[in-house]
């Protein structure tokens, strides 16, 4: 008999473990430090003209890879402006990761960091407390609207806090990657409420079209290899599973008519390509980029 299905994110210890097999079998961060390298210095070119000073906002830093990857781009092109860049990251782990990280890190005198743990909302009253008028220069939401209540709302304050020239980039999964279809088909037997995981790119460019907001968009193509998932007892096999389902245990506690067809799904040309007897499982991601 099956336990009853346990939300990933309740467990901590056991999504930091799933978290970190997910970074070794997947691509999506090879694909956004390409998109940064190449695509973000023109994208950020007319916010950057004339600056002595440059503030940031980071949301959802996790344990800050990718913002020092930004980071550094923003460095070469700003080699003697002064950065302010606001870390807000709701998971202590994750936070003392991206700190320690950061300690390590050369070539950042010239980046003050503000180490704030709470989510995109406390942040959002704790700015309208502490500088409501203050604007911003860049603000990024990588991988983060999921866990807020209201998206939408999230992203139009957030926008309203941009300079003139500034720019908001936002990255989630693309509506046509296998994550979106998973989540379409058994989102409401998967998911519990803290999570908007059934949330894709599709959903932010609709409200924007709707709202008359402009933007630029971009698909990442990202794979993750799910492979080990159909080795029954493989333990980064079943950590993976859990990543992809945001279950606990989820070969052990998911009913055996979920299971099946999740596994299905997982392996069906829908959702995965074979390469060389590797089964990947399409994750592309995409890019939206706003000014004020």
């Amino acid at each position: 008999m099956t336990s009853p299905m346990k939300s990933l994110s309740l467990d901590n210890e056991r999504f930091h473990k799933c978290f970190r097999i997910s970074r070794q079998v997947a691509s999506e961060h090879q694909a956004m430090y390409k998109f940064i390298r190449e695509n973000l210095p023109g994208i950020l070119a007319s916010t950057l003209e004339g600056k002595t000073t440059f503030d940031v906002v980071s949301l959802g830093s996790g344990t800050g890879e990718v913002d020092l990857e930004i980071l550094s781009q923003l460095r070469k092109v700003l080699p003697d402006v002064k950065v302010d860049c606001d870390m807000v990251e709701p998971s202590e782990p994750m936070l003392e990761k991206c700190k320690e990280l950061v300690s390590g890190t050369p070539s950042l005198d010239n980046v003050n960091f503000t180490w704030n743990q709470m989510t995109a909302s406390e942040f959002e009253k704790h700015w309208r407390d502490r500088q409501p008028e203050k604007k911003l220069d860049f603000i990024h939401m990588i991988q983060m609207l999921y866990y807020e209540a209201n998206p939408a709302a999230t992203v139009s304050f957030y926008q309203s806090l941009l300079n003139k020239d500034g720019k908001l980039l936002i990255i989630l999964n693309s509506g046509e990657c296998g994550w979106s279809k998973l989540w379409r088909i058994y989102g409401n037997e998967l998911y519990r409420r803290e999570l908007k995981l059934t949330l894709t790119a599709a959903d932010i460019k609709r409200y924007l079209t709707a709202e008359g907001i402009s933007f630029e968009a971009f698909v990442l193509p990202s794979t993750i290899d799910v492979t080990d998932c159909f080795i029954p007892g493989d333990e980064n096999g079943e950590l993976l599973l859990d990543w992809l389902t945001s279950v606990v245990d989820f070969r052990h506690s998911a009913p055996p008519a979920l299971k099946a067809g999740v596994m299905n799904l997982l392996h069906s040309p829908d959702c995965s390509t074979e390469v060389n007897g590797r089964t990947l499982f399409n994750c592309n991601l995409e890019v939206l980029v706003l000014g004020q």
